[in-house]
């Protein structure tokens, strides 16, 4: 288990390698680092049925993002804009960064 979430940070880009939503390319809007999965924008949706609470008054069906497995999703660099796996870089300041295996630049944005 933990070491894929590494790879993967919030307000990513991903692309669905595995499943029913296989192709589909999304933003990561939350990590669950203890399972090793993430939530993507748009992708597994799935249904909820909801009771009427003091939060949602009109209950009913609802529709929203489910978990995926962090196994079942690819990065896509920035500068390339290709599906690529991710290295680890120390900068000379001492910084960590992840790097594209096929370009080689720095998917981190504050880098």
């Amino acid at each position: 288990m933990n070491g894929g979430c590494k790879k993967i940070k919030l307000n990513d880009q991903v692309e669905v390698i595995a499943g029913k939503d296989k192709g589909r390319v999304g933003k990561v809007l939350k990590v669950f680092r203890d399972s090793d999965k993430v939530m993507v924008e748009k992708i597994n949706m799935i249904k909820r049925h909801t009771k009427p609470s003091m939060a949602n008054q009109q209950g009913g069906i609802i529709e929203k993002e489910g978990r995926l497995h962090i196994s079942n999703l690819m990065l896509i660099c920035p500068k390339c804009t290709k599906t690529v796996r991710i290295g680890k870089k120390t900068l000379d300041d001492g910084v960590k960064v992840r790097v594209c295996k096929k370009c080689g630049e720095t998917v981190d944005a504050k880098a």
